[in-house]
């Protein structure tokens, strides 16, 4: 068989990293339940069971050569992927063979192992979020100053500045970062439970010792570094766990789509582009298009994982009683694809973020077209002042607004309100007055201020405490 004649998912050809690829390969998992047995032998030894230091120096001496052949021989045989292993594990380790695995059922390596991944994959994505916070604070800094047209309902309105809107995106992510955090903070093992959840067999193999039974639990879950394990459970962690996982997955997959929505929007306004490799293709018709393809996939890839949230929801809300087995085909799928998917999306993110372009004579040109009907209420105050009836004037600008308005959109004029307003003789102000007021700085609020805030008070703390992971670049295969 080719490599051209068989499915690949394009989470793995096109989109995903090879770290977040590797985390969820078969060659990490496997190792994965050599560490649990291992670490379930030295546990198992410490409290008192018959298992020797040679045992598990044997153990650990083959904890990365796995002997795959043996494992899928195995598998032929008796069609159990927990047992081969372990088969495969006691060929390597003769004097450790009869003490693998001791007390334990499948989902002792099969869940702890994926709670394991899940936390690893979980630990990468916030690493690339906060990268991605890194370089928009960079975009934000260098662009809090400068003014821009403002949009409520993609209707003008009034003016903010390119740096403020990127606090937007940000502040999504600052969002989604927390829920992150408390995710991880809060991701346990599931344990040794047993068959059950009742630990019936290690209460067996310790003597009816329920306290060796709860240390048990504890210092496997230390030994793999978490602060401990699920207090109860079935045979499995409760699926509620993937669903969680998922759910945040999904936080930040909908902080991405709202980003890549707005720069297809500012690049069909030809304000702000996203990257454009030299002989990079938009079209193969049309060799003039600069299309947005990666904020488009960031968006198409952000619907799949959202939409992907109801596979764990699903799986957890029909589990029956203590275990069922529905579950395990739609999380192999789900998690993994989940993670794949985001990971490809955090990509993209950075990638677009450290090339955005900036196009700052198209974006004042739209923003002065705008102007003169955002200055009305600084202009209806200076004739005011110069003594003119605040009531009539309003109904005198609202007049020329419609005047000017429909010069520019039935007659395709430029916006002429301030001729208008200068050749009023109601408002008593000159044309020189008038362009005093056009100065863009003037409407723009709080936002240069908000930019410095924001990333002095939300957003430079986090990158400090992080710094140890700032610097990834994100590379794109296609």
């Amino acid at each position: 068989m080719s490599d051209y004649d068989k499915y690949v998912s394009p989470l793995s050809e096109r989109y995903a990293s090879r770290e977040m690829q590797y985390l969820f390969s078969p060659d990490k998992k496997f190792r994965t339940w050599r560490r649990l047995w291992i670490a379930l032998a030295e546990t198992e030894k410490e409290l008192g069971l018959n298992i020797t230091r040679e045992q598990i120096e044997e153990l650990k001496a083959h904890a990365e050569d796995i002997n795959y052949d043996v494992a899928k021989a195995r598998e032929k045989e008796v069609r159990h992927d927990v047992m081969s292993h372990v088969y495969a594990y006691g060929v390597q380790c003769p004097l450790a063979k009869g003490i693998i695995h001791l007390g334990a059922t499948s989902c002792y390596v099969g869940d702890n192992t994926d709670i394991i991944i899940m936390t690893e994959a979980l630990r990468l994505v916030r690493r690339k979020l906060i990268n991605v916070l890194a370089e928009l604070a960079k975009f934000a800094e260098s662009y809090k100053d400068m003014p821009t047209l403002a949009f409520t309902h993609f209707q003008p309105a009034q003016p903010t500045t390119v740096g403020k809107r990127a606090t937007l995106w940000m502040m999504e992510l600052k969002l989604d970062l927390e829920d992150l955090d408390y995710l991880i903070g809060s991701m346990r093992l599931l344990g040794s439970k047993g068959t059950t959840g009742t630990q019936a067999s290690f209460l067996e193999l310790f003597d009816g010792d329920h306290e060796k039974c709860r240390r048990l639990d504890d210092r496997i879950a230390e030994k793999l570094g978490f602060a401990g394990s699920y207090p109860v459970s079935g045979q499995t962690y409760s699926r509620k766990v993937d669903s969680r996982v998922l759910s945040v997955l999904a936080g930040i997959a909908q902080s991405a789509h709202k980003f890549s929505n707005d720069i297809r929007l500012l690049q069909h306004l030809k304000e702000v582009e996203e990257p454009f490799e030299k002989k990079q293709i938009g079209s193969s018709a049309m060799a003039y298009k600069r299309n947005p393809m990666r904020s488009e996939r960031i968006a198409s890839l952000a619907n799949y994982v959202m939409s992907d949230m109801m596979n764990p929801m699903l799986v957890a809300s029909t589990q029956w009683f203590e275990r069922t087995l529905d579950d395990s085909a739609n999380k192999r799928l789900s998690v993994p694809e989940g993670f794949l998917a985001v990971d490809g999306i955090l990509d993209l993110y950075l990638n677009v973020v450290d090339g955005l372009v900036v196009y700052p004579k198209v974006i004042e040109k739209r923003l002065m077209s705008e102007l003169p009907f955002m200055a009305t209420e600084n202009i209806m105050m200076d004739a005011v002042k110069a003594g003119g009836d605040r009531q009539e004037l309003h109904e005198r600008i609202r007049e020329l607004s419609m005047e000017a308005g429909k010069n520019v959109k039935e007659l395709g004029l430029d916006n002429n309100l301030l001729e208008l307003i200068a050749a009023d003789p109601a408002f008593n102000l000159t044309a020189e007055e008038l362009k005093n007021t056009m100065n863009p700085s003037l409407y723009i609020g709080r936002a240069p201020k908000q930019v410095e805030e924001f990333l002095e008070e939300v957003i430079k703390p986090v990158l400090e405490e992080n710094a140890q992971v700032l610097g990834m670049k994100a590379e794109i295969n296609v």
